[in-house]
């Protein structure tokens, strides 16, 4: 079985019980940042399973969807709840979704209509080492490493800021190591997405796995320490 299907289908599961219930905590204590956590993690999951779908042939819309949930949006807007958590002012954070949503807008528009090369696909290749032939010179390309870099700072930079917070406490131990997790998860998928850049795109599968596993087990563990006393300071995953 090729690892283009297993990797990615191994990810998809994770991603989708992960966003389940993290969509069924936001009902439960609602937070706008739950809900962006969960959108985010539905269009990791959606990229994810298009490269699984991708070994059984070619799909134009299937590659869009792979594209744009997967490489492009998905990060930032984790980010983007991450934001909404930890903001001291609530205007920042309303700012940063207006500029978030109307970039996502206009990279969907771009998305879908830039041209594809379907000669330059092959299900025997993973789809993040043929992208450049199917997506040859798009605006689409160019507005990626922005999406990625506001999501990576925004994610890591919240969950480590978070685990200092309540480390310095010394509270609930468990958050500051789900904290941990969810940090090293999304460089791990940060890194990964920097050597698909470089032409080492063999490595992307298996880092998608690890920062869905990672940031899996770290909202687990978190959750879990805070069924207890609450902490005053705010965790992403809370």
């Amino acid at each position: 079985m090729p690892i283009q299907l297993v990797l990615p289908f191994l990810s998809t599961l994770v991603i989708f019980l992960f966003a389940v219930l993290v969509f069924r905590r936001y009902l439960v204590r609602r937070g706008t940042h739950l809900l962006l956590w969960g959108i985010g993690l539905v269009m990791f999951g959606v990229g994810s399973f298009a490269e699984a779908y991708s070994v059984f042939g070619w799909n134009p819309l299937v590659f869009r969807l792979w594209y744009l949930g997967g490489a492009v949006l998905n990060a930032a807007w984790l980010g983007q709840g991450t934001v909404y958590l930890l903001a001291r002012r609530r205007v920042v954070a309303h700012v940063l979704m207006v500029l978030l949503l109307l970039g996502s807008l206009y990279a969907t528009s771009a998305m879908f209509r830039a041209p594809l090369r379907e000669a330059g696909f092959d299900p025997a290749i993973p789809l993040s080492e043929q992208y450049r032939e199917i997506l040859p010179r798009a605006s689409i390309r160019r507005m990626t490493p922005l999406f990625n870099i506001y999501g990576t700072v925004t994610l890591v930079g919240g969950a480590l800021y978070s685990a200092w917070l309540l480390w310095k406490r010394q509270v609930l131990p468990s958050l500051v190591w789900g904290n941990v997790l969810i940090a090293v998860g999304a460089l791990s998928i940060a890194f990964a997405s920097t050597l698909t850049r470089l032409g080492l795109g063999a490595y992307l599968y298996l880092g998608e796995l690890l920062a869905a596993t990672l940031m899996f087990a770290g909202f687990l563990l978190a959750t879990k320490g805070a069924r207890g006393e609450e902490p005053r300071t705010p965790s992403p995953i809370q």
